[in-house]
């Protein structure tokens, strides 16, 4: 068989080299991949990018099935385009991605179907919204209602920075948002008290396969502090997830979604991310839905995945997942993200990457913003590459991913030191 995964960060190299591990796999492009996955043995990197150059090409290459890796290609409709044209295809419709790609449809769906959110309110008038955050103060969360990259949200601990977030997103238009209506609009929501873990599954428009729990770090910098980013770090399991509190987010937010949205007339069939926050009682509640793996969650859940994911796929697009289980590696992963200089304002480019040859046994590192320039691996955006390890527990794949940290260099490469914290945490009480 050969496959074609769509999209050129972490994500996708990790998608493409798991993948590529199947026996039924031939060949695996990645389109339009980076400098990691132009390395990985059986993958190539194809130079297409546009919907209609992608659908010509898996039909000339006979593509037996494809997966698009990040939102915007969903959100502008790469599955519509290759159902249209009889080709096998894992992911949401553009319409069914608007859970991710508008945050006012993901919330106004969430409330009508009764999942687990905090109150909000929608605006596009900036005047409006601040007299909001006026009303109901801080700590309070503006959020961009579009794709912005993993950075269209801002927690404000004081009313000032909710002024400061709505003034970026409504009047200056400083945050790059691919919105999905037309004009700015922010959701304004109430702040939740809790831990947040990812809880991702695989839908079939009826049937859902959870994926194994993780956790991301959002802040720049340890400690949970600085701004937020796409992710800087993440791990899998998650033992926040407790199996009570697995089959709660199960009950009343997977399930709800992917029934609600077949209720709807719009049925779901790809990746559902739950970012969920649970409460010191164990109660969940829905901070967001993105229509994809989490980015840098697939990194450690791909190490731990035991299952051959072609397997996984043909169900999903087959309607038969209630007929297969997924198997998991006992160990923990833990992946380290390596930040460009400048990020997550304007990372630097263009600086030559050493010490990626020969990881350590369980190790792998995934690149993300990477190409080749004069025959060297450089940066080529914000976050460079995750560093993923595995270990007997999160001590051991913490100690493991930051051993191979350290054979790492770039100019200006940041990174947190204390990726794993929260499940630490855990273990000691």
């Amino acid at each position: 068989m050969k496959l074609l995964v769509i999209g050129g960060g972490g994500r996708e190299h990790a998608l493409a080299w798991k993948i590529a591990q199947s026996q039924r796999v031939s060949h695996v492009f990645v389109a339009p991949g980076n400098a990691g996955t132009g390395r990985e043995p059986g993958v190539v990197n194809v130079a297409q990018q546009t919907i209609p150059e992608l659908v010509e090409f898996a039909r000339r290459e006979r593509i037996a099935l494809s997966v698009v890796g990040p939102e915007a290609p969903l959100a502008a409709g790469t599955v519509d385009a290759f159902r249209a044209a009889g080709l096998k295809i894992f992911g949401p419709t553009q319409a069914a991605a608007q859970l991710e790609s508008s945050k006012d449809f993901a919330k106004a769906f969430m409330v009508r179907h009764r999942i687990p959110t905090a109150r909000h309110g929608t605006f596009d008038a900036a005047a409006e919204a601040h007299a909001y955050v006026d009303a109901h103060g801080a700590p309070i969360v503006v959020k961009a209602d579009g794709l912005a990259a993993g950075k269209g949200v801002v927690v404000a601990a004081t009313v000032a920075e909710a002024h400061a977030a709505i003034e970026a997103m409504l009047v200056e238009h400083a945050i790059a948002v691919q919105h999905a209506g037309a004009g700015s609009r922010v959701v304004i929501e109430d702040f939740l008290e809790g831990e947040e873990a990812s809880f991702i599954v695989m839908a079939d428009g009826k049937h859902v396969l959870a994926l194994a729990s993780s956790q991301d770090h959002k802040r720049l910098s340890d400690g949970d502090r600085g701004p937020n980013t796409g992710g800087m770090g993440a791990y899998s399991p998650a033992p926040v997830v407790t199996p009570e509190v697995h089959a709660r987010i199960m009950r009343e937010i997977i399930l709800p979604a992917v029934n609600g949205m077949a209720a709807d007339g719009i049925p779901y069939t790809g990746f559902l991310y739950a970012g969920v926050m649970i409460d010191a009682a164990g109660n969940p509640s829905t901070l967001e839905f993105n229509c994809r793996l989490g980015d840098p969650e697939t990194q450690p859940i791909m190490m731990r995945l035991k299952s051959d994911l072609i397997d996984l796929f043909e169900h999903g697009i087959n309607g038969t997942l209630d007929q297969v289980d997924a198997e998991w590696d006992r160990r923990v992963a833990l992946g380290v993200v390596l930040a460009a200089a400048g990020y997550p304002g304007d990372p630097h480019r263009g600086d030559a990457i050493s010490g990626l040859d020969q990881p350590g046994e369980g190790c792998k590192v995934f690149h993300a913003a990477t190409s080749v320039a004069e025959g060297k691996v450089v940066t080529s955006g914000g976050r460079v590459l995750c560093v993923t390890a595995l270990g007997d527990t999160v001590r051991h794949a913490q100690r493991n991913a930051y051993a191979e940290v350290a054979r790492i260099h770039f100019d200006g490469m940041q990174y947190r030191t204390d990726i794993g914290h929260r499940a630490l945490a855990a273990r000691r009480s």
